[in-house]
């Protein structure tokens, strides 16, 4: 088998396998694509089979817990800025320029992929102009194949994604293949489950490096990055997807809400008719004329009576309110996250019951933090050769601290007074970082070192004219003492 073919044999078996199917299903959840939208209702036919019934009531209802779960864990953890702490003062604003606002929205978006699909990948490169940018892919386009069991270094990696385009004037969905490996990328075009070369760009070559510079002659010279530039962000350490974890309880919620509606709607078959002596034998026929005139022609003939008896069904309300509160509930538990109307926020929440509360987002977000920890430091080494190959510093060697600001609740009255209560037995640094009004620490600091100056200045300037008076006053004194001696 050559390379080529163990390429295809590999893109044809992960396309169809039950993981991509699921991290597919986890983008199609969050954006409102449930399997509800495919639902049909059935009966049992005269086989004892089920059948499809084309008149029943269909309501198709979507109660979308899961995308609500998915922003807030992905807000709680990256929905703050993080802060990048280090002794290096010039490394750090070099950092700050990279980890711009751009790159923090990046990395957000990239956290709700991730939930999504159990993995999402940051792909290092450079734009028009020069400056190293980091773009994201999902999971279901990434095939990767890793050195390691643990999935920790990556031997290369294939992406299959779909563009538009035309054959003649007619549109065309395209599969196009990328390799990534250490020599650089290799395009190709998936036809009928075969890899042809891409010959489609400008330059007509379907293998490329990653970055080209132009030399000092005007040559242009090919670069490729030591290491495979796909950056894994994973949500958990067997990377599985959030919505493998809720599927049943999202559907069960959707479900109810829709056979709900459902019954509601059944107006004429909430009764069901015993008829006698029906003046007809078609029943769709009777139903007609129950629906357009109201009435009912029965037979009343000597001992044979006619009429019309019923079996009303009711539907239980309370029921159904019953069941979706039962599963929203298990729906937050299972997916680790909280619920913001929790009975621990009535009357007097303190920061014991919000942290109760928290306790399952957290254990979670602790997991995400680790793996998104151990991303950046694939992240900082591509920043680091950035900064090595353009000139602005050697940093290999410096260590700096990734620091991600949680956005919980909190009892701000309790945690300043906690504050208030360790001056003297913590450092200033220390207390002012844990006052939840702060977001940089270091400005913070230097505000308060430049307040207690202005207001020595202030007290200095209040005093220098007595004492200036002082020393005039001592001055007069001596001249005209000496004047009553001579």
């Amino acid at each position: 088998m050559t390379d080529k073919e163990f390429l295809e044999k590999e893109i044809a078996r992960w396309k169809g396998s039950p993981q991509r199917i699921m991290q597919i299903k986890g983008f199609l959840y969050y954006d409102n694509e449930h399997d509800i939208l495919r639902r049909k209702r059935t009966m049992i036919g005269t086989d004892g089979k089920l059948e499809t019934v084309e008149n029943l009531p269909n309501n198709r209802l979507i109660d979308n817990q899961y995308a609500k779960m998915v922003n807030q864990k992905a807000n709680y953890l990256l929905g703050q800025p993080f802060v990048v702490d280090g002794k290096n003062t010039e490394y750090l604003e070099l950092l700050k320029k990279v980890f711009d606002k751009k790159f923090m929205k990046n990395l957000k978006n990239g956290g709700k992929a991730s939930i999504n699909g159990g993995i999402a990948w940051l792909y290092p490169h450079y734009d028009d102009t020069g400056e190293l940018r980091f773009r994201l892919f999902p999971a279901y386009e990434v095939l990767p194949f890793w050195k390691d069991s643990e999935h920790t270094v990556l031997d290369f990696a294939v992406r299959l994604y779909l563009v538009m385009g035309y054959e003649g004037t007619t549109p065309k969905i395209i599969e196009k293949v990328e390799i990534y490996d250490l020599h650089g990328i290799h395009r190709f075009i998936l036809d009928g489950g075969n890899l042809v070369p891409d010959i489609s760009t400008e330059d007509e070559i379907f293998e490329n490096p990653y970055v080209t510079v132009a030399g000092d002659d005007g040559a242009v010279i090919s670069l490729n990055w030591e290491k495979i530039p796909l950056i894994p962000l994973k949500y958990n350490e067997q990377e599985t997807p959030l919505i493998k974890k809720v599927k049943s309880l999202q559907d069960g919620i959707n479900i109810m809400l829709s056979d709900f509606e459902n019954n509601m709607q059944e107006d004429a078959r909430n009764t069901i008719l015993v008829l006698k002596n029906y003046d007809g034998t078609n029943l769709g026929e009777f139903r007609k004329n129950l629906a357009t005139y109201g009435a009912v022609k029965v037979r009343y003939d000597g001992d044979t009576k006619g009429g019309v008896e019923t079996l009303e069904i009711t539907v239980n309300a309370e029921n159904y309110k019953t069941i979706v509160e039962i599963f929203k509930k298990a729906l937050i538990e299972n997916a680790m996250g909280y619920d913001a109307k929790d009975d621990r926020l009535s009357g007097n929440p303190n920061q014991m019951n919000i942290q109760s509360m928290y306790s399952d987002i957290n254990l979670d977000a602790n997991d995400m933090e680790t793996e998104l920890q151990a991303a950046f430091e694939e992240i900082l080494w591509f920043v680091n050769t950035h900064l090595a190959n353009t000139g602005q510093g050697d940093f290999y060697g410096e260590e700096v601290s990734i620091i991600f600001n949680r956005d919980m609740l909190m009892d701000e009255g309790q945690i300043i007074e906690n504050i208030r209560n360790s001056v003297g037995i913590l450092s200033n640094k220390t207390l002012v970082a844990q006052h939840p009004w702060i977001k940089d620490v270091e400005d913070e600091l230097e505000r308060i070192e430049e307040e207690k100056q202005n207001e020595q200045e202030e007290l200095e300037n209040q005093y220098d004219p007595f004492q200036k008076q002082n020393v005039k006053d001592k001055g007069e004194s001596s001249q005209d003492g000496a004047a009553d001696e001579e």
